[in-house]
């Protein structure tokens, strides 16, 4: 067990964000995969999904590593686990590098998806349970600002690995210096919040005495405190595990097949949509998932975490209807829809840690949080299968255009009331799963009818 690095007296809070950032910013990478995609088929002959493996195999290991190295994150601490996830994260890209130049693809699909994919988990994961410490008046901005990063990574990555194989080349030769490039940047850039990074050192009572803000100082866990391993014995972890699966499939069933969706949608109209036009519609899906995270993250600080999930799923089933019945009609209904269902797709990411931390405390959320993202592993497959499969099998029975899409539409609202039902029966965890310090007396029991996602009240 390693130590956590303490922040000394008069260490400001807002340094801590920006070292989550470097880290997210870093590893958001993985959403830009797709421009490695055509040179990759070219270079080395592979198919469309061969060539999608190495993402898909790090988004199973995101989840994976996540939920298995949660504990050790927590015991550890958060520079140990940005240590971690900068090593497995730039050496994926090496080990790629490797692959591309010996035109050895099962290497590149080791390095990025198998070593690459656990630097991903680790590193998402990483700062949360510190900047709620850091942040606990605004837990859910805290986490926004970080996983918001994951969200707008591609958003740096994308013009820049284009450019750089306009400059190497899109042989394997180039492909292979691109990887490198990415592989030693990202360590360096990465390397910038594992030395910035702290731990809050102070104690809330001092705090109190001297006037100053607990907030700036730090905080000594307050309210429920469950361990990880006590947590998934609670319904609330698996009503919040479900609400997150539905909410995510949801957004991926737009985000996944935006391009060739919008051009679906409006391709027997008078002004069809062009292929520059929908991938300016792929990027404006980027930035509403980006924004999504630290707007509504930060509301939920303001209305509550159960309140923000009732708009997630409440109007996103609204807003998939809305598209159902009528986005064929205006471009512009059609556009604004999906970039609210993206919003909250970015912003149901955020807003789960400061949930958890809500339900079940401090102690471990790093831990749970780890283990509570098997639900985006989930919903990884399940979005995409869903809109693909019923996709092909409406264009088998001769439908065209939005025709293609109605059902896994209807499909999506019902998921999403699913995901609405299960937030109504979230409760306060009973006190029978806090964790007591030794020598503590026992838990008191949470009062009747009290959410656990209450807005927090400011003093005067």
């Amino acid at each position: 067990m390693t130590t956590p690095p303490l922040a000394p007296p008069g260490w400001s809070r807002w340094l801590v964000p920006p070292a989550a950032l470097s880290v997210h910013l870093s590893i958001g990478q993985a959403y830009a995969w797709s421009v490695f995609k055509p040179p990759l088929e070219s270079a080395l002959g592979l198919s469309g999904t061969q060539s999608a493996l190495p993402f898909q195999l790090g988004i199973v290991m995101l989840g994976l590593s996540a939920a298995f190295g949660g504990t050790l994150v927590e015991r550890n601490g958060p520079r140990w686990a940005m240590t971690v996830a900068l090593c497995c994260f730039s050496s994926g890209f090496l080990l790629a590098a490797l692959g591309a130049v010996t035109e050895q693809y099962w290497l590149i699909v080791f390095g990025y998806g198998f070593v690459g994919g656990i630097g991903l988990g680790i590193g998402y994961i990483s700062p949360v349970s510190t900047l709620i410490k850091w942040f606990p008046d605004r837990p859910g901005m805290a986490t926004g600002i970080a996983i918001m990063g994951f969200g707008g990574g591609a958003l740096i990555a994308s013009p820049w690995s284009s450019q750089m194989l306009a400059s190497f080349g899109t042989d394997s030769g180039g492909i292979a210096l691109a990887f490198l490039v990415h592989g030693v940047t990202y360590a360096v850039f990465m390397t910038l919040g594992v030395l910035l990074v702290r731990v809050p050192a102070g104690a809330v009572a001092e705090a109190g005495e001297r006037g100053a803000s607990a907030g700036e100082r730090g905080a000594v866990p307050a309210g429920p405190q469950v361990s990880a391993r006590q947590a998934l014995r609670t319904p609330q972890f698996w009503l919040l595990w479900l609400v997150l699966c539905m909410n995510v499939t949801a957004g991926i069933g737009i985000l996944e097949k935006a391009a060739p969706m919008i051009t679906d949608f409006f391709a027997d109209t008078p002004t069809p949509v062009s292929v520059p036009a929908a991938a300016g519609f792929v990027a404006l899906l980027s930035a509403a998932n980006m924004a999504g995270r630290l707007g509504w993250s930060s509301t939920s600080d303001l209305i509550g975490r159960k309140n923000v999930y009732r708009l997630y799923l409440g109007v996103g089933a609204l807003m998939y209807l809305l598209i159902a019945q009528f986005g064929d009609a205006s471009k512009p209904l059609f556009i604004c829809c999906a970039l609210v269902i993206l919003s909250f797709y970015g912003g149901g990411f955020a807003t789960v840690p400061a949930y958890l931390k809500d339900l079940f405390g401090t102690y471990e959320v790093g831990a749970i949080h780890g283990r509570l993202l098997t639900a985006w592993s989930t919903a990884g497959v399940l979005g995409p299968l869903i809109v693909n499969h019923v996709a092909d099998s409406q264009e088998a029975a001769g439908k065209s255009g939005p025709g293609l899409y109605g059902l896994s539409f209807t499909v999506m609202i019902g998921l999403l009331l699913v995901g609405f039902a299960a937030n109504e029966l979230i409760r306060p965890v009973h006190a029978r799963h806090h964790h007591a310090p030794a020598g503590a007396g026992p838990a008191p029991v949470p009062a009747p009818g009290k959410e656990p996602d209450a807005a927090p009240r400011r003093k005067a």
